[in-house]
């Protein structure tokens, strides 16, 4: 059997690109981060495919349940061609023919054990795949990588969250490539997300362990007296849609199928302890509208069904990667059903004491971002115009941002101007991340340990040539991210820090936004002018802004003398 032909997507390429970079320089864990439904495991054996031609070779691919083995197995046969054998349970290559093959899927459970571990030489592998990655920090998938500590490891999840990579740091030393969510959204590689917000108020209050997990035999026993009140709320949105209900314990998911069957719902539900469990999963998969998927924690990883449209998360929870990978049951495309965008229902847990995930979740970096949107979809929703098809998170969210910039830059703007009266001729970071309105600059917070050192004397020496106060850097990843960004905006002819400084020296604003060229020639204007900044009565040289949201560099016929573009301008 030969490889099926895949269309390659752009991040698919660029993410491998960079692996092989990271490891190149030396790099020996690396993460691959995309969102569920965007192809990690397409990626990982395409590259396992060039390592093989590379002649660099055998390659483990390790995954912690049966369902992911398959599936990774499977994979690598129609995408790359590649016959992978099995060390899981009473499968193993120890002493067969397949000994030496090019590829071996294995489970962790199987390959941690000690006397099934020690048949394997230490430099047997030469690189090692870790599926579902947020899940590496344990005992088992540690014992592996030590035994194999010669081997490159690559991480594949589709988990972003900070505190699983401040975990996650513990082994891995960088993220080679990120795809977000909401990129492979715009890109419309996704579907949108639409958010309704139910308002049925659940009292969760003591539903918490001492150390503020979530309590799920608690949260189980809290929601039973809820279950018919939030079957009838479904019934409003689910009788033309698929969906999927995550719930807390097994118990609690049976009464609720129960609920359910009542209201006319077609129901399935599954479980661990399911002995027809693939029987029900494919049965729903060829189930039409009005159905509905009841499982306890079971299908947020290894298990996709494209024509899903509505996620009800009865299981709530702090931890925005477990969210994201219950939400991401629902992203996937769907051609064969016209699938629009995922609607996802919210219910409003009646709890001051705990942030807990929401929609926004999904997308916000911080937890006041995601409140913020949070607050934003609620404004919206308070219309009414939204009532039958949810607000779109991807939309409220780019409001709640806009309002946090406007209240970030007015917040800001005395200690601008404090930095622009400096003596200094560098640019302190604060002064460069508003003068070229980055987000990621702005909202940049260290999680990996190597992230939080301080700047090395190299990244130093970088931003201090750029004309960066490299003084007003807290940290080596900001430091990274730093010199990243100021290498593209080079490449697009973007304005220098030196030339910010400058020009906003004398008063020109977003002079960020300008492109190289265009801000020598106001420099050298202003040089031939012996420095003062009037070119002309009642007039003032400023770039005119207009639609620039691609960072392309902006040509001289958009500079235009407007009057009010200029700092201080009477």
């Amino acid at each position: 059997m030969e490889a099926k032909e895949f269309k390659d997507r752009y991040y698919q390429v660029d993410s491998q690109k960079a692996i092989l970079s990271d490891w190149a320089s030396g790099l020996r864990a690396v993460l691959l981060i995309l969102p569920t439904g965007t192809g990690k495991t397409i990626v990982f054996c395409q590259l396992t495919q060039k390592l093989i031609v590379k002649g660099e070779a055998p390659i483990l691919i390790l995954a912690h349940r049966d369902e992911l083995l398959d599936q990774a197995a499977k994979k690598l046969k129609n995408v790359a061609g590649i016959d992978a054998e099995k060390e899981q349970g009473e499968n193993t290559i120890i002493g067969n023919t397949g000994f030496f093959s090019t590829v071996v899927v294995g489970t962790t459970q199987t390959l941690s054990n000690e006397k099934r571990l020690t048949q394997f030489k230490k430099d047997h592998f030469k690189y090692i795949i870790i599926d579902e990655a947020h899940r590496a920090i344990t005992k088992s998938n540690l014992k592996i990588l030590e035994y194999f500590s010669e081997a490159k490891v690559l991480g594949v999840t589709a988990t972003h969250d900070r505190a699983d990579k401040q975990d996650l740091g513990v082994l891995f030393e960088k993220v080679s490539y990120l795809y977000t969510l909401p990129q492979a959204v715009k890109d419309g590689f996704l579907v949108p997300i639409r958010a309704r917000t139910i308002p049925l108020q659940i009292d969760i209050s003591d539903c918490f362990k001492a150390g503020g997990a979530v309590d799920d035999t608690a949260l189980g026993h809290a929601l039973e007296p809820y279950l018919v009140s939030i079957g009838e709320q479904m019934a409003k949105y689910c009788r033309t849609r698929k969906t999927v209900v995550f719930m807390p314990l097994i118990a609690t998911s049976q009464k609720f199928q129960v609920v359910l069957d009542s209201l006319g719902f077609n129901t399935f539900e599954v479980n661990g302890m399911s002995k027809d469990r693939k029987e029900k999963i494919k049965a729903f998969a060829d189930a039409g509208n009005n159905s509905i998927m009841l499982n306890s924690m079971l299908l947020t990883e290894g298990w996709d069904c494209p024509s899903v449209d509505c996620v009800v998360v009865l299981r709530m929870t702090k931890s925005r990667g477990l969210y994201t990978q219950m939400v991401g049951r629902g992203t996937r495309l769907s051609p064969e059903t016209n699938k629009e965008y995922l609607l996802l229902l919210d219910f409003l847990w009646h709890c001051e004491r705990h942030k807990l995930c929401h929609p926004s979740s999904l997308i916000a970096k911080t937890q006041e971002m995601a409140d913020k949107a949070t607050d934003k979809i609620l404004e919206i929703e308070g219309g009414g115009e939204y009532e039958a098809e949810g607000v779109d998170v991807l939309e409220a969210f780019e409001e709640a941002e806009s309002d946090a910039i406007r209240e970030r830059e007015e917040a800001l703007a005395k200690e601008l101007s404090r930095q622009r009266r400096k003596k200094s001729k560098e640019v302190d970071v604060l002064q460069f991340e508003i003068s070229i309105n980055d987000n990621d600059l702005s909202d940049y917070r260290p999680t990996f340990p190597q992230e939080l050192a301080p700047p090395s004397e190299k990244q130093k020496e970088f931003l201090k040539d750029r004309g960066i106060d490299a003084e007003s850097v807290d940290n080596a990843g900001k430091a990274s991210l730093l010199i990243e960004k100021l290498i593209n905006r080079q490449k697009l002819d973007l304005t220098s820090p030196k030339q910010i400084r400058l020009l906003e020296k004398y008063g020109f604003l977003k002079v960020g936004l300008w492109s190289f060229s265009d801000a020598t020639k106001i420099i050298n204007k202003l040089a031939a002018n012996r420095w003062r900044r009037s070119f002309g009565r009642n007039t003032s040289y400023q770039v005119y802004l207009g639609d620039n949201k691609e960072g392309k560099a902006l040509q001289p016929n958009e500079y235009k003398p407007i009057k009010g573009y200029y700092a201080n301008e009477n």
